[in-house]
């Protein structure tokens, strides 16, 4: 790890969130163990943080925000550390998705980001051609802190469509895939939260081309993010091209089973990664 003389807080957006930490634990006079029996998180945790080994979640800056007494001064950083492992072209979407009243999704591929679990999200970012282990955790963490919009007391609409074939496709392992698929299940059951599967049988080619979400916020101009391989993904706010997403949304919509149907489907699926 490096020494605290080592660590610049101009390198990077963690770099100065523990920088920042580390400062304020320093100013009430505690130690790391101190601070770790304010907060939730052990002195190993504390110490990669304020070392920029690893990136805050959003939980520990409001937890060392409260027990420090720093007014809000972690929290305000957090945005920028979160916003920092992700790709440029994406950090925009991420600002709509946070305040998008209503989410509407296509994926052929994969789970939906918003609905991984952290093993599964793992799995899926450890496949990136270079990237490091520490990387990958920055990452995770990203995504999994991304997903709390789906806890707030009102979170968005969120109409989920996935491909059949993304039941089936071995990401991790089995045990990861059926932790997945369970997830999938207890996701369905909350409000406003609708999934839906397109099965194979429809023999729909519609949404091929690949997956895409659409934002819409009160007061606003609607939103997409368009996938694609590399850095060819986009965000757009172009009405035409927002149009014409919408238009494939429903049309891949219309040949996808009910969420009542899908759920059923996930269920016979899932013994194929308990069996």
């Amino acid at each position: 790890m490096p020494k605290e003389s080592d660590l610049c807080p101009s390198d990077s957006p963690t770099a100065l969130f523990g920088f920042e930490l580390r400062r304020h634990r320093k100013t009430r006079g505690w130690s790391q163990i101190r601070l770790s029996k304010a907060v939730p998180y052990s002195v190993g945790t504390i110490s990669m943080i304020e070392t920029a080994k690893r990136s805050p979640s959003e939980q520990f800056a409001r937890h060392c925000d409260e027990a420090l007494e720093a007014e809000g001064a972690l929290m305000r950083l957090w945005p920028m550390v979160s916003h920092a492992s992700a790709p440029p072209w994406f950090r925009p979407w991420l600002d709509v998705e946070a305040t998008a009243e209503a989410l509407r999704t296509w994926e052929p591929l994969i789970m939906p980001g918003l609905l991984q679990t952290e093993e599964y999200a793992r799995a899926i970012l450890s496949g990136e051609i270079g990237v490091t282990p520490e990387q990958v955790e920055e990452q995770v963490s990203t995504r999994m802190e991304r997903q709390s919009i789906l806890r707030r007391p009102r979170p968005p609409f969120f109409w989920v469509v996935i491909d059949e074939a993304v039941l089936h496709r071995p990401i991790g392992s089995p045990r990861v895939m059926a932790a997945q698929l369970e997830h999938l299940l207890a996701a369905g059951q909350t409000p406003r939260l609708t999934i839906q599967v397109l099965p194979l049988n429809a023999y729909s080619t519609t949404g091929l081309a690949g997956g895409f979400a659409i934002a819409q916020t009160q007061g606003a101009f609607d939103t997409a993010y368009v996938e694609s391989a590399g850095v060819m993904s986009r965000v757009t706010e172009r009405p035409e091209d927002v149009r014409t997403l919408i238009y494939r949304y429903e049309g891949i919509r219309s040949e996808a089973l009910s969420q009542r149907e899908s759920l059923e489907l996930i269920k016979e699926t899932l013994p194929r990664w308990t069996n």
